[in-house]
């Protein structure tokens, strides 16, 4: 049920919007810790601590200067410390390809990005951008023609669902050696969360995952956590990441001189063309929700 935009809960002086601080968040990819090993960040402009034990348990508390405030719920999921300010929803959403046992799964990169959650998220639904930006890896000219696909806004699942999306791509992932015109499924179950289902180069009946945890850290400050779960069993690690960071580096400088930083919610602040049905249908999920941090909410 939406949440009215106006209304704000106070958690140790700092204020968030519910449908932001009641869910579950990324703070930290596992495999970049040590057991015991404290780790610090912000999340909603709070200042936040984080652990994992010699037993494999995670522990998140509230920090400052002074020391620890209180502990917050966390959980450990898709190799990913997961933690929530307010009241957490008694599941996260579920990927899952996640759990077979033939996929590689990893964090390919944790990096800072001087831009709202919101805007990382549409930069990954964004298509369009694909032969300019990533020219000669996710796209091409001439094949610059976003072609139509279909999008649709789940209220039973809560999620935003983007289908029969197709693009030319000259080298769509690590393992691929050739171009190919590349399907790709694309969902947001998560305000801050997107996860891209795409064609495998090695085996065409499956998809590759590819998911993107947004951490919102301030309003226009996020720590982008990308998941991978791909078939290849060729690549190393390090060239698995080394593509997806190239990527990512390729999308930051833009990402960060897009303004405003924060994502305007009324489909009118922007000129919409159809490669941004996927972006429409977010904004307006989001301003159904009551969403508020990172946005720029439809005027009353």
């Amino acid at each position: 049920m939406p949440i009215a935009a106006n209304l704000w809960i106070m958690t140790s002086s700092i204020y968030h919007d519910p449908a932001s601080a009641n869910l579950w968040h990324p703070i930290a990819a596992c495999a970049e810790l040590r057991d015991g090993e404290v780790g610090r960040t912000t999340l909603l402009d709070e200042a936040t601590a984080y652990r994992i034990g010699a037993d494999g348990t995670a522990s998140v508390w509230r920090s400052d200067a002074e020391g620890a405030k209180g502990g917050l719920p966390c959980r450990i999921q898709y190799g990913y410390i997961w933690t929530c300010l307010g009241d957490p929803p008694a599941d996260l959403f579920e990927i899952v390809e996640y759990a077979e046992p033939d996929r590689r799964n990893m964090n390919a990169i944790s990096i800072g990005v001087h831009s709202s959650a919101p805007r990382a998220i549409e930069n990954f639904l964004d298509m369009g951008h694909f032969p300019f930006v990533h020219k000669g890896i996710l796209g091409a000219e001439p094949h610059t023609e976003v072609k139509d696909y279909d999008v649709e806004i789940s209220v039973e699942r809560d999620e935003v669902l983007a289908t029969r999306c197709r693009f030319f791509q000259p080298q769509s992932s690590a393992a691929a050696n050739q171009g190919a015109e590349v399907d790709y499924i694309y969902r947001i179950p998560h305000p801050y969360c997107a996860v891209l289902y795409k064609t495998s180069a090695i085996d065409a009946s499956r998809r590759d995952v590819i998911a993107i945890f947004a951490q919102p850290m301030e309003q226009e400050r996020t720590r982008a956590h990308l998941l991978l779960s791909i078939l290849d069993e060729h690549s190393d690690d390090s060239t698995l990441r080394r593509f997806q960071q190239t990527v990512f580096g390729q999308d930051k400088p833009i990402l960060e001189n897009q303004f405003p930083r924060r994502l305007p919610l009324d489909p009118r602040a922007e000129l919409p063309i159809r490669a941004d049905k996927a972006s429409i249908a977010y904004r307006r999920w989001l301003a159904r929700k009551g969403v508020t941090y990172g946005v720029i909410p439809v005027a009353a």
